[in-house]
């Protein structure tokens, strides 16, 4: 993957811009610098104090880390916990009952405040009701809601009784959630005759009931929480409503105490296609890893922070920093049901001034589509409560980076900028508050207690200045487990590129300093006439420009370069590229780009679109895009938050104006 021609990956990203911490700042950090000398002089002795401190054994654990089963390690294993007792009845029992645990906000606006005492007599009754459903200890459960408070109910009853739970974005299909209950062996659904979105009632039943016709199937029952009063179709026998089992139910509830290594959760990777891939975390590593690295990276002070992570439970984010991590930690946190921009495009910044929220944690495709509304609207809501901003789930462009940090965050807060996956089941990568002095659009350093580098090919160690493959090399608490039922290709996918070192298939390159920036997937560099480039360098180069507030960046197919690059790109709503002609505009961004990085790298295409074709989750389908610029019927893109932005992309394609060739 190195190239060491012009254009190549060693000469992209170059920034200078720093953020060093304030004085005050790092005199109150959770982590101090010493933390990486100290943890990387006995990694598994540093990961043990951290799951003594900071979760709660019914059995203590004496064996660290076991891994001569490798590539599946065992954390831990001797030990037994129970993951709901240490995210909730320890509070309690400490005294904090009254602290509220979750600020909930509905998209129209209704509320829940739930207290640590509130969670306790919920998630009792929850558990009691799935046990009084036939589910036990060992046996696997479907969630497919929208994010209420009765989802975090759920995923901690589960874990209450020990009974992995396989939660399903409620945005994917009745074909993609069958697949997952088969795959998983789910004995119970627990869902929702729907969920609100956009100011209109999205149903998600009838997806169940469709999924549950498609074929034989291990569910006995579906349990349904009224959240629209939509009409749903029943099935006597199978189908139960929440408040008929779950309200009724005792709030008396002990605990389950499970080993160490007993399964969590299994989370299905998103656009999988063919038999799922089901992704599997266990409890005591993984809590261990979630506690610490929510307290470290976004210095955590349970007693008067107020955090909101903006992901949905469907997603690895929110299992670990919506639900596990911030609970296991005694966090006050807000979880809201809808959009931005239901009613209007000062939601967002609506909520954080009304509950003084302090620690906001989102994507940068959330945070491109603020900037492209524009700066007026977040100035209007007082956001001086926020102290710590976060980024996750791509690389973050540093022009967003630097918008974030000076419209939201008020040019003062701290941004941490954190790179990890669903297999890694937490954060990995990441500046910490007071501690690093930050640089737009890196993820920087591996945290304390985690062993990742860039290599080349031949698996060295690249030289700073250099891009290769993220790889990790020591196993860690958090790490996956494996894929459910299918321990080969677990083998295969993460662990045969390189022996014996974690690759899952992202770029990055080191700077000269030798810290970390990432490329995003290996599979969108493109190699245009022998040059390696990066989409992710193309489209960080074209925000950079006043008038882009995103860009979406695939290599098509050219006979000429083998790969031409096309991008998509987003106006900026208070910029003047609306002002220009289609071609000025394409003329002047294909030329920016070319200042910026290189010639070689200049846009074949550019079209100027009103949206990207993006998942509910934020994410973009580049693979649809790559459909789009390459002349092919359009994939499936049932997932996506709106189906009809593709056919707005096709005709603007092919209409005048839309292509710009040298």
């Amino acid at each position: 993957m190195t190239d060491t021609t012009p254009g190549g990956l060693e000469n992209l990203l170059s920034e200078d811009r720093r953020f060093p911490p304030s004085s005050e700042f790092a005199a109150q950090a959770n982590v101090h610098r010493d933390a990486y000398a100290w943890a990387d002089a006995d990694r598994p002795a540093f990961w043990a104090e951290q799951a003594r401190d900071l979760l709660d054994w019914t059995t203590p654990f004496h064996e660290v880390l076991d891994w001569s089963g490798a590539p599946v390690a065992r954390w831990f294993a001797d030990g037994r916990l129970n993951a709901a007792y240490n995210a909730v009845d320890r509070h309690v029992e400490a005294g904090r009952g009254d602290r509220v645990a979750l600020h909930f906000e509905g998209e129209g606006g209704d509320t829940r405040t739930i207290t640590y005492a509130d969670l306790q007599r919920e998630v009792s009754k929850a558990a009691n009701a799935l046990a009084a459903l036939g589910v036990e200890t060992g046996d696997r459960v479907a969630i497919y809601l929208p994010l209420i408070p009765e989802a975090v109910f759920t995923m901690l009853a589960c874990a209450r009784i020990g009974a992995p739970h396989s939660v399903v974005f409620g945005g994917f299909s009745a074909e993609a959630l069958y697949s997952r209950i088969v795959d998983a062996e789910a004995k119970l659904v627990v869902t929702a005759d729907g969920g609100f979105r956009r100011g209109a009632a999205s149903a998600l039943k009838p997806a169940v009931d469709e999924a549950l016709a498609k074929g034989e199937s291990p569910v006995e029952h579906v349990l349904v929480v009224r959240r629209t009063g939509q009409d749903v179709a029943w099935t006597e026998g199978r189908d139960v409503w929440w408040s008929d089992t779950v309200d009724t139910a005792s709030d008396e509830h002990t605990p389950v105490a499970v080993d160490a290594e007993h399964p969590l959760f299994i989370l299905y990777t998103s656009g999988t296609t063919g038999k799922p891939k089901g992704i599997f975390h266990t409890t005591g590593g993984y809590l261990t890893q979630a506690a610490y690295t929510h307290k470290a990276v976004f210095d955590l002070k349970a007693e008067t922070d107020v955090y909101w992570c903006t992901a949905d439970i469907g997603w690895i984010t929110g299992h670990t920093y919506v639900v596990y991590g911030p609970l296991v930690n005694g966090a006050t946190q807000v979880i809201y049901e809808g959009t931005p921009d239901t009613p209007h495009r000062g939601r967002w910044w609506e909520i954080i001034e009304k509950y003084k929220v302090s620690i906001l944690y989102t994507a940068p495709t959330a945070i491109r589509t603020c900037m492209k509304w524009g700066e007026e609207i977040p100035s209007k809501f007082d956001l001086s409560s926020l102290r710590v901003l976060g980024s996750v789930g791509e690389p973050i462009n540093p022009e967003a980076w630097v918008w974030y940090r000076r419209v939201i965050g008020g040019d003062r807060t701290p941004i941490v900028d954190t790179w990890w996956q669903t297999e890694t089941g937490a954060i990995m990568i990441s500046p910490l508050p007071g501690v690093t002095t930050t640089k737009p659009g890196s993820a920087q350093v591996p945290l304390p207690g985690i062993a990742a580098t860039v290599v080349d090919d031949d698996a060295h160690p690249v030289p700073d200045g250099s891009g290769g493959y993220l790889v990790v090399t020591e196993p860690w608490p958090s790490m996956l487990r494996g894929i459910w039922g299918d321990q080969e290709r677990y083998a295969d996918t993460y662990w045969s590129r390189f022996k014996d070192l974690y690759f899952a298939g992202d770029g990055a390159k080191k700077d000269d300093d030798g810290d970390i920036w990432l490329l995003g997937r290996v599979d969108d560099v493109m190699n245009v006439s022998g040059h390696r480039l990066s989409t992710t360098e193309i489209e960080s180069a074209l925000v950079s420009h006043p008038w882009v507030a995103e860009a979406a960046v695939v290599g098509a197919t050219d006979e000429t370069t083998g790969q031409a690059v096309v991008a998509f790109v987003i106006l900026r709503g208070d910029a003047g590229g609306g002002e220009q002609s289609a071609d000025e505009v394409q003329t002047t961004l294909r030329n920016h780009v070319a200042k910026e990085i290189g010639p070689i790298a200049k846009p074949r295409q550019i079209l100027v679109v009103a949206e990207l074709p993006k998942t509910r989750s934020g994410k973009i389908m580049r693979r649809l895009l790559r459909d789009v610029a390459e002349h092919r019927q359009v994939g499936d893109a049932t997932t996506l938050a709106d189906a009809s932005v593709m056919d707005l992309i096709a005709q603007g394609l092919s209409a005048p104006g839309a292509k710009q060739e040298d």
